[in-house]
Order: structure tokens, then sequence, then C-alpha cells
């Protein structure tokens, strides 16, 4: 078993961390998350059904503890935010314009899987839609096309008051 999982961790080891790369635009916190990943992937390994690429799940994996990680650093950031009053930094304006990402966030979260990436990807990492479509095995039309779409949703969801 040590070997097998030796030989997952050689081969998707690139795979992931360049994908938490593009999520987190840090090879510090990427090195750090791709880690846990493996570590998660260990503890989950007889959950994976084979209904999708080991890869995808490792990478849904890298994804989720990504998620997990802004949770705490978002709850983080509001303390220290808290405790740090007289730094000089309008708060209201800060907390509105959080706000409003979060609502973007929430709205991509009801997106299509692949929607979801691209959106991610183009928001988070600032990727051309050639490397987006070059990551998901796609092309870069797709990729632009995927996003125009997205945005397109989101434009409507806001003119429609949802």
């Amino acid at each position: 078993m040590q070997e097998e999982l030796e030989k997952i961790y050689e081969k998707y080891y690139q795979t992931v961390f360049k994908y938490l790369i593009c999520l987190t635009q840090n090879v510090d916190i990427a090195e750090e998350l791709t880690q846990e990943t493996f570590y998660k992937m260990i503890k989950k390994i007889n959950t994976y059904k084979g209904n999708c690429k080991f890869s995808v799940w490792l990478c849904e994996i890298a994804k989720n503890t990504w998620y997990d990680e802004l949770r705490k650093n978002k709850r983080k950031l509001d303390y220290d935010t808290e405790n740090n009053i007289s730094n000089g930094r309008n708060i209201e304006e800060d907390y509105i314009e959080k706000e409003e990402v979060e609502e973007v966030y929430q709205k991509i979260e009801e997106f299509g899987e692949e929607t979801k990436r691209v959106m991610f990807l183009r928001i988070n990492s600032e990727l051309s839609f050639k490397q987006i479509g070059d990551i998901l095995g796609k092309s870069e039309t797709w990729a632009r096309v995927t996003f125009y779409r997205g945005k397109q949703k989101i434009k409507e969801d806001e003119e429609n008051g949802k």
C-alpha cells in the first residue's frame, strides 16, 4: 500500500501543486495545501468511486482544502479587523466590498463544475483563456465562452435582484 501511495504522489503531485498555485497565487501556500490534499486523499482513498479521473478527484480535494483555508483566514481577518480599527482604513467600505465579493462567489458556486472552475481560474488566478483551456483540457474558445456565459449569468441575476 505504501508503494502505491508513493506512486500516486509522484504521478499527481505536479498537477495538484500547479492547480493550487493557480488558485492561491502563492507558492508557499500551494505547497502546504498540496501536502494537506495528499493527506486527505490517504484518509478518503476508499471513497473514490472511479466515476471521474483520479486527478480530477484530487483537484476537488485540493479545491475544498483551499476553501477551508479561506474560511479559516476569513475568521482571522475578521478578528484582526475588529482589533485594528485605528489602522486608518474605512471599515465600512471594506465590509461592503467583502460582502459584494462574497455574493459573487456564492453565485459562482451555483454554477456547474466546469463553469465554476473557469470563473475561479480567471478571477483568482488571472490566467489567460488559453491557460485555462490547457488546464481543463479544453480549447481557448471554450474557456472564453464559458467565462462569458458565467459573467452574463451573474449580471442577469444582479439585474433581476437575485
